[in-house]
């Protein structure tokens, strides 16, 4: 069997301080066909002329700033591999990362994409925690309508077929936000997916920056889960759905509790319990009585 060229897709904006570690993490792998394509997103900084300096293993393209989506469809046009791996260029892999991976999905043709668990480290560089695969009692789809961020390290863990990636521009470049589980969810609706439980990615967690971020990541959960409900069995579209949508908004209302907004968060999980079916109702309800009276959340 010919052995997989892996496209290994890098989006970078402005990453000078940390764009050469995710390099090398990728020249570093155990799996060695494979081609590193590193799209400049309209960067300001040295971005550019870091990946130019890696020769030939690197190929360089630049574009005007239009958000990582924008960047990631290039670059899959511009690769040639049957397999794509795409890695944000503030992470990195460990060295056996593509190896595992591209010996899962020749083993297992029925997949469509794959995984693994994730290293998070702190904006400081110390090791926080490990971001498990997903626990799925029925099938990925239902996870993520429940869970959206269900698959470990995002963008960065993910090997997918070529051939199982939608035709008409994988990621959604009007989402600004979880843009990565709208194409999750698609891939769901008709491949197979695993993951490799080891920690073999490693992302930096992000700073919760302006509440304005918050806002435009809420409203990007809530097209998401709207477009993609089609994709459910038509039995799971209402009451599963409902119950699913309430619980991405009553998350994002704990988000801006958390983050100082008590009345946005306080509105918001009152539409929370508005699309809550039945008895899912009524923890919902006790939380909105902790927000009201500004008692701890967990």
């Amino acid at each position: 069997m010919d052995e997989p060229l892996v496209s290994v897709v890098i989006p970078a904006y402005n990453a000078a301080p940390f764009i050469r570690r995710a390099i090398d993490s990728v020249l570093a792998q155990t799996w060695k066909k494979l081609e590193i394509i590193v799209v400049d997103d309209g960067s300001t900084d040295e971005t550019a002329a870091i990946a130019s300096s890696y020769g030939k293993p690197v190929t360089l393209v630049q574009k005007p700033n239009g958000g990582p989506s924008s960047a990631r469809n290039l670059g899959i046009r511009k690769s040639r591999g049957d397999w794509i791996a795409f890695l944000d260029a503030d992470d990195y892999w460990l060295p056996e990362k593509l190896e595992r991976q591209v010996i899962l999905l020749r083993e297992k043709a029925e997949l469509g994409f794959c995984s693994t668990a994730t290293l998070v480290m702190t904006p400081e560089g110390k090791t926080e925690r490990i971001w498990p695969c997903p626990h799925i009692d029925k099938d990925l789809l239902h996870t993520l309508f429940e869970e959206n961020a269900a698959i470990a390290g995002s963008t960065s863990s993910v090997l997918i077929r070529r051939d199982a990636l939608p035709p008409r521009g994988p990621f959604d470049e009007t989402l600004q936000g979880v843009e990565d589980t709208d194409l999750w969810m698609r891939l769901a609706a008709k491949s197979g997916y695993e993951c490799i439980s080891a920690p073999l990615t490693v992302v930096k967690r992000r700073r919760q920056s302006q509440s304005s971020s918050l806002a435009l990541m809420r409203e990007a959960a809530i097209r998401v889960m709207r477009k993609n409900r089609h994709l459910l069995p038509p039995e799971d579209r209402g009451r599963f759905w409902r119950n699913a949508f309430a619980g991405m908004l009553s998350d994002y209302a704990k988000w801006e509790y958390r983050s100082g907004r008590r009345l946005a968060a306080i509105g918001h999980l009152g539409e929370a319990i508005l699309f809550s079916p039945g008895k899912e109702a009524k923890w919902k309800l006790a939380l909105l009585l902790n927000m009201i009276f500004k008692r701890d959340m967990e």
